[in-house]
């Protein structure tokens, strides 16, 4: 693809937040189908939006992490399940960049290919002629239904009883979907389990995750890419934190969109927007907004100028992308809740955004990768001089 046919930044965020009427449209629909429409992914993929992490020679974007922030803040502000979704696509599209070239080759065939994927080892491999045999179960696998691979994890026993966490690409036929997604927040991800019984991967789409992890990468033609420089993680966190910015900014929207028909009940006020505690609620909910995404815009820029100057990350500077990535759900969470907490009774009727807002900004906060605390912890660690506490950096 020509450097002239890939669309600005500006014009992608533009396109996403053409696309958050018919995402907020379909929410309810997605919630009672626990999956997103065809509808939507059609959407999705007509904005190009499945493109943003493929690279140009497939027909791709390369599109830097900043953009990747910004589509799906603007996707969330539309319906947090349908960012969340398109944020997981693009780690597992990043991941499939990783690997040999000829393996790229086979999986963007696909037009506007979508990959799914996980970070968990829950699932066994061992060796065999020619690659591995899988067998195992993943959790909370969002966007399988509609994808056409899915990246897994696998633990390979080594000697002395050891363990290689092995990362593996394999199409979705191969694999059987468990539709067991029934929650109360991001119910529209369709985040299934799938499991593998005896299903051979080739060795050339197998590679050692701790290898990846360290930023030892398959793929020669990527590396002389900014895009697909950085380390897996501080990726995945860049990616994923523009989904609470925009549940962020649909609460915003949602409250005050009641705002002028609200009164306080059981008080003298004639409107709500004239009581001095509103108007704390809302100032308190818009500058933690604004303090997300200076994390979530601290993260993105960190990993992209790393990636444009080639340059060795620290460990600190990965507990950073971490510990930003945690400050992004926290102050979104408490955003979202402060502005929940000022919109009444009647908010908790289905037909009312910030009560699915408020759910699925509470999933998001428990995701193992995503959790606040968990995050900041990790940050306090490296800053006190102790070694880290996981491989996931």
């Amino acid at each position: 693809m020509l450097t002239a046919d890939i669309p600005t930044r500006a014009q992608l965020v533009k396109r996403a937040a053409e696309l958050a009427p018919l995402l907020r449209e379909n929410a309810s629909k997605a919630e009672e189908d626990g999956r997103l429409q065809d509808e939507t992914i059609e959407a999705l993929a007509q904005a190009g939006l499945f493109k943003l992490r493929v690279p140009k020679r497939y027909g791709g974007y390369e599109a830097d992490t900043r953009t990747l922030v910004d589509v799906a803040a603007e996707l969330g502000r539309g319906d947090g399940a349908a960012a969340w979704t398109a944020s997981v696509y693009w780690i597992p599209t990043f991941m499939a960049c990783l690997f040999p070239d000829h393996v790229q080759d086979e999986v963007f065939a696909t037009e506007d290919v979508r990959v799914c994927g996980t970070l968990s080892p829950s699932a066994q491999a061992v060796q065999v002629d020619g690659g591995i045999v899988v067998n195992g179960r993943w959790s909370f696998v969002s966007g399988a239904h509609h994808a056409q691979w899915q990246e897994i994890i696998a633990a390979q026993e080594q000697p002395h009883g050891q363990h290689l966490p092995l990362m593996a690409l394999v199409p979705m036929d191969q694999l059987q979907i468990v539709d067991d997604w029934d929650t109360s927040g991001l119910r529209g991800t369709g985040s299934v389990s799938t499991v593998a019984r005896d299903v051979f991967v080739p060795q050339e789409r197998v590679l050692p995750l701790p290898a990846v992890l360290g930023g030892r990468y398959a793929s020669r033609i990527n590396a002389e890419s900014p895009a697909y420089r950085a380390p897996l993680l501080p990726v995945a966190a860049a990616s994923s934190v523009g989904t609470a910015v925009g549940l962020a900014r649909a609460a915003r929207d949602a409250f005050f969109e009641r705002l002028p028909g609200r009164t306080l009940t059981y008080t003298w006020y004639t409107t709500q927007a004239e009581a001095a505690l509103t108007h704390l609620q809302v100032s308190d909910a818009v500058l933690k907004t604004d303090q997300a995404e200076f994390h979530a815009h601290r993260l993105a820029d960190l990993v992209d100028s790393k990636g444009a100057a080639n340059e060795q990350w620290t460990l600190e500077e990965r507990a950073r992308a971490r510990a930003d990535m945690g400050a992004v759900v926290r102050l979104a969470k408490e955003a979202v809740d402060i502005f929940a907490s000022a919109s009444g009774g009647s908010s908790i009727y289905r037909d009312v955004p910030i009560q699915r807002i408020t759910r699925d900004i509470q999933a998001v906060s428990l995701h193992a990768l995503m959790n606040p605390n968990t995050n900041a912890e990790l940050y306090g660690r490296v800053l006190c001089g102790q070694q880290p506490n996981t491989l996931y950096l």
